[in-house]
Order: C-alpha cells, then sequence, then structure tokens
C-alpha cells in the first residue's frame, strides 16, 4: 500500500495476535507490517504454549484507513490471529487527560480545621478587606482558565464545545508539564460575543489568567479587545498571539540562517483569520519588508469590497504593490511564505518560483499547505507545526512561559512588549553555535524554553526595553487596529 501521509505517533495502534510458535512467524509480522508502509516501534510477547505465540504489536500508521489496512495484511496472513487493535491515542484520552490533586493532605483534625472550618474564615475575611490579597492566598495565584466555545478546534473547524474538550483538556495538560502552571478547561454551550464575555467576566476572579482557544475569527477579536478592558488578568488568545510570537521566533532564526534582513524581505501570508492576522501585525510592527495577506477571498488589497475591520486593516497596511492575483502568483519572487490556512494549496513547482533561498512555514495541521518533501527541494528553511517533522512550530513553546512570567509577575494585561520579549527569547535558546536549516526552534522538551521566556515577561511587565531584532527597520507607519491586536 502506498500512503501519501508519513506514520505517525498520532496514528499508533496496538495488535494482539496469536501466531504459529515457528522460528520465523514474528519476523513475519514485522515484515508484512513495513511492506504496508507503517513503522513497528514495539513488539512484546504476552504469552504462549507449545503450538502458538500471543504477540502485541505496535506500530504507527498514517491515518485511520491506512491503520485498517494494516490490520488486514496482517490478517490474510497464514497462522496469524487477530485477537484485538487498540488504537493507542484513544486509549490516552479515556477518562480524560486531567485530574484536581489537593496540595494540603488534612490528615487529621487539625489540618481540616485549618483547611476548612473554622480556620478558612479568617482568610476570606482578609480577602474580603483586600480583595488583592485573592492572587496570594487562592488559587488564582498559579490558575488559567481556557476558554473555548469550540468554534475553531485545530482545523476541525466549528465542532462545538463538548468536541472541544479533549483539545482544552490537553492544553491545560501542556500548561501543567511545561510551566507548572494550573489549568482548566472552561468550554462554553454558546457562540454569542455578549454572552461569552459576560460569562468570562463573572468567573475571572478565581483566575490569574485567561487563555481564550479556537474561537473563530472575527469574533474571536472583539471578545479578547472587550476581555482585555474589563478585567484586571491578562488575556491571552493563543490562536493569535501564541502563534505569532512562534513565528516571529522561527523567522528571526531562519533569516540568520538565509542571511537575509526582516526589512528586507517579501511575505506572504496564507489564512487572514486569527493566527494569520496576529502574525501579519507583529511582523509589521518589527518592521518587516512587505506583507501580502492571502485567503478564501483573494489577497486583500486596496479598494477590496465588503471587509470586516480587521480585514480592512490589512488591506490598508500590507501588500505594498497591490496584488490581487492568486496564491501561487503571490508567492513568485516572494522570500517568505507563512501558511496557517489549509492542506495542499501549493506545489513543489510554486516554491521552485520563490526568491533565492526562501522560507517556507507550512502551518496547517495536519496536513501543511504543501507536501514537505516536495517544498524542501526548493525551500532553503522549511517547518511545518507537525510535531514528525524537522522545525515545528508550536505555541507550546510559548504559552507555558508567557503565562509562567505574568503569574509570577501578577501582570494585569499581556502587551505587544511581551510578545516580543517571548519571541526573542525563544529565538536566542537555540544559539547562533546551533543554527542550521533544520534547527531553528528549539525543541518543544527543551527545558530552557520556558525559564527563558518567563524571564522575558518579567522584565518586560516591570518596564525593562523588549529584546528587538537588530537588523529590524522602524516600524512603518500604520493606523490602530480595530479590534485592539497588535
Amino acid at each position: 500500500m502506498v500512503t501519501t501521509s508519513l506514520p505517525s505517533a498520532g496514528f499508533s495502534i496496538t495488535i494482539r495476535m496469536a501466531v504459529t510458535a515457528d522460528a520465523s512467524s514474528i519476523g513475519r509480522l514485522t515484515t508484512c507490517v513495513g511492506e504496508a508502509g507503517a513503522i513497528v516501534t514495539a513488539l512484546d510477547v504476552v504469552d504462549s504454549d507449545p503450538g502458538r505465540v500471543l504477540v502485541d504489536l505496535t506500530c504507527d500508521t498514517a491515518d485511520a484507513g491506512h491503520a485498517d489496512q494494516v490490520v488486514k495484511q496482517l490478517e490474510d496472513q497464514d497462522g496469524v490471529d487477530v485477537r484485538k487493535v487498540s488504537d493507542r491515542t484513544f486509549l490516552l484520552h479515556l477518562g480524560g487527560k486531567i485530574e484536581v490533586s489537593s496540595k494540603v493532605a488534612m490528615r487529621n483534625r487539625d489540618e481540616l480545621s485549618r483547611a476548612y472550618t473554622p480556620g478558612v474564615a479568617r482568610v476570606c475575611m482578609a480577602i474580603a478587606a483586600n480583595p488583592a490579597d485573592a492572587r496570594r492566598l487562592t488559587i488564582k495565584r498559579n490558575t488559567v482558565a481556557v476558554v473555548s466555545d469550540g468554534s475553531a478546534v485545530l482545523g476541525l473547524g466549528n465542532i462545538g464545545p463538548a468536541a472541544a474538550m479533549p483539545v482544552m483538556e490537553g492544553k491545560a495538560a501542556l500548561f501543567k508539564r511545561f510551566g507548572g502552571v494550573d489549568a482548566w478547561p472552561v468550554v462554553l454551550d454558546t457562540q454569542d460575543t455578549d454572552e461569552i464575555v459576560s460569562i468570562v467576566k463573572a468567573i475571572a476572579p478565581a483566575y490569574g489568567g485567561i487563555n481564550l482557544e479556537d474561537i473563530a475569527a472575527p469574533r474571536c477579536f472583539e471578545i479578547e479587545m472587550r476581555l482585555r478592558e474589563m478585567l484586571d488578568i491578562p488575556v491571552f488568545h493563543d490562536d493569535q498571539h501564541g502563534t505569532a510570537i512562534c513565528v516571529l521566533a522561527a523567522l528571526t532564526n531562519a533569516l540568520r540562517v538565509v542571511g537575509k534582513s526582516l526589512a528586507d524581505v517579501k511575505v506572504v501570508v496564507s489564512g487572514a483569520g486569527a493566527a494569520g492576522t496576529a502574525i501579519m501585525k507583529l511582523l509589521l510592527r518589527q518592521g518587516v519588508g512587505d506583507i501580502i495577506a492571502y485567503d478564501r477571498d483573494g489577497a486583500l488589497h486596496r479598494g477590496m469590497p465588503d471587509l470586516n475591520p480587521t480585514w480592512q486593516w490589512l488591506a490598508e497596511n500590507t501588500n505594498r504593490d497591490d496584488y490581487q492575483g492568486d496564491l501561487p502568483g503571490a508567492i513568485v519572487g516572494a522570500d517568505v511564505f507563512i501558511g496557517v490556512s489549509a492542506p495542499n494549496l501549493l506545489t513543489g513547482d510554486d516554491i521552485a518560483r520563490m526568491a533565492d533561498k526562501s522560507i517556507v512555514f507550512a502551518l496547517a495541521n495536519p496536513d501543511p499547505e504543501v507536501d514537505p518533501r516536495q517544498a524542501r527541494k526548493h525551500a532553503a528553511v522549511f517547518a511545518t507545526g507537525r510535531s514528525d517533522q524537522p522545525n515545528q512550530i508550536n505555541n507550546v513553546l510559548a504559552f507555558p512561559g508567557v503565562f509562567r512570567g505574568m503569574l509570577d509577575a501578577s501582570a494585569h494585561e499581556f502587551t505587544e512588549d511581551m510578545a516580543l520579549a517571548a519571541a526573542r527569547a525563544i529565538a536566542d535558546v537555540v544559539g547562533e553555535d546551533k543554527l542550521n536549516p533544520t534547527v531553528i526552534i528549539p525543541s518543544v522538551f527543551d527545558s530552557r524554553v520556558t525559564p527563558a521566556v518567563a524571564a522575558a515577561i518579567r522584565a518586560a511587565v516591570k518596564g525593562a526595553p523588549p529584546p528587538t531584532n537588530p537588523s529590524a527597520a522602524p516600524a512603518p507607519e500604520m493606523r490602530d487596529a480595530p479590534d485592539g491586536t497588535f
């Protein structure tokens, strides 16, 4: 079987089989799986008798259909009896991925009296007298709400709050794993802007920060702007600012690799939703040479009719030459392509028409805008959002450290200076001596990232000048964005 996608741990399966107890039986299993295009990652003998061996074979496949095909090819082998197939991703999600644990043991009456009644009343009254003490004496000190209405989940679209829960749980788990931040999913069974704002405002006293997640554009812009005005805690829309921070960090290093300056490059961004808009605004603030914003209706340009306020702003502040053609035409001669849109929009031949030493960030998940194998034939630097590819641009590089720093500093808002500082901190973790075309961004498991980002955020909260790219030109004159984003 020929697969169009590469095998991934996201489609890992474990197959329990009984096979004949001869010297070559297990070898035949691994050969069969390899010929089917999957990758064997583990093989365990569970049980045996004189005539049979019970085996658990674990392998990575490309997608659900490919997994079914692998199983069928094993079933067709002589002497193989497939007993059970387990999808390891679904197994990991059984019962959810997070839980609440108490920091207080409450082993005896003495501890109970201090943690709860009557002693807790004293702490309640102290907070009533000085509400700011809630940051010191409650979970507010280290807790973030991960808020979603399920309207723009990953690349899956508007699938609703219940279906969004696995993503929000995962986000909370990442907060804890990488930043030591306690986060909790808050999924809302409404997509009404006023109602979302009202609900988040009402629950805010329990949290030290709000992380908006997977809320569709342009509604997400208004929700963020209104909450930022209402609340005295940071409001951070990760799809916007987390993505923009990581892209700027990766682009900073990619430009170092190819020897180009941000002020001199032409960038094409496919996708003018939440992520694409924030990316473009942060690049504009850093003094990028020129940007063409492309979405379903084409390249955003001056005079384009019926634009929402955000797209109108982009049309007026990008696309210097007023390009109005298609996406393949837009990237002709471009130095950088950044995709945050949809799969398979470009071909390797399209990438070949970009400028010399081109940079391609194809970040649509799970399938990027261009086949990585084709793009790498022509691009000097290539990155995706996938964990099974080099140069993974993943928001987990940013949001744990951003919130760790904001919580540590008791920040009341998230600012552009913080975004710039975080991007520089992530880029600098790699180090000039480590940079090459396949290493422009740290690993998500690099233990230096979160502390570096948190330190940069704390400095920005205190008013220290944010790190800047010395090669960037001053930002161009721009009208204020209508949605309050950077």
